[in-house]
């Protein structure tokens, strides 16, 4: 089983109906063997350029869990499922992805110890004083 992002557009018409096509995209993909991890609603948002017509579409981000054999499945289905305008599947590189978290950790720590210089100050006093 390997991790792979998937991002979708879907129809804009079904926005009232959002949960029927979410529903029958989630069942393609656990008819495929796939464990559903995280859904990312974005939300409608204005196109770039107009795809079949339609100048909105709904984005959707899931993370799952396929085994690396049914990904080719999932795109053949994905194609001529009417609700997806347009998607796409990558696998995430990891070791970034966890380098980046713990840089990110690593900033939020700079900048509270910048925000707070004197609680840093009376921590290092009740040290000493201990």
């Amino acid at each position: 089983m390997n991790q792979y992002e998937i991002g979708l557009l879907i129809d804009p018409g079904l926005e009232v109906d959002l949960e029927k096509a979410t529903n029958k995209v989630e069942k393609i993909f656990k008819d495929n063997g796939a464990k559903i991890g995280k859904l990312d609603n974005w939300g409608k948002k204005k196109l770039a350029y107009n795809i079949k017509k339609h100048d909105h579409a709904i984005y959707l981000f899931y993370t799952l869990e396929i085994p690396a054999l049914n990904v080719i499945k999932i795109e053949k289905i994905l194609n001529i499922t009417e609700e997806v305008l347009r998607f796409i599947i990558v696998r995430p590189d990891l070791k970034k992805i966890a380098k980046a978290d713990a840089l990110q950790a690593e900033q939020k720590a700079k900048q509270a110890a910048r925000i707070n210089p004197g609680e840093k100050k009376k921590a290092e006093e009740t040290e000493l004083d201990v």
